[in-house]
């Protein structure tokens, strides 16, 4: 499914509100790397894809701006594993 999800670099958040909920992935950019440090999602939300959404649209802005993406957050961890960033 797609989502809208909006980008706040001043705040390192990627949003997206689903049925008036806000899910977000907060990041920090340091050392030339792309961290993605929380995925939420509240729990009416979860289990639609919406937390992959937003870190493919996080590791997407890594790789447009030449930044090695790394994960703290352990489902960003998870996410990074099952798919191919390059």
């Amino acid at each position: 499914m797609d989502y809208q999800i909006d980008h706040n670099p001043e705040r390192n958040l990627f949003t997206t509100e689903v049925d008036g909920r806000t899910a977000f992935v907060q990041y920090a950019i340091h050392n030339g790397c792309l961290d993605v440090l929380h995925t939420i999602v509240p729990g009416p939300i979860e289990g639609r894809g919406i937390a992959s959404a937003l870190c493919q649209a996080a590791y997407d802005y890594a790789k447009e701006n030449n930044l090695t993406p790394q994960a703290t957050c352990s489902y960003a961890v998870a996410w990074l594993k099952r798919h191919s960033v390059s």
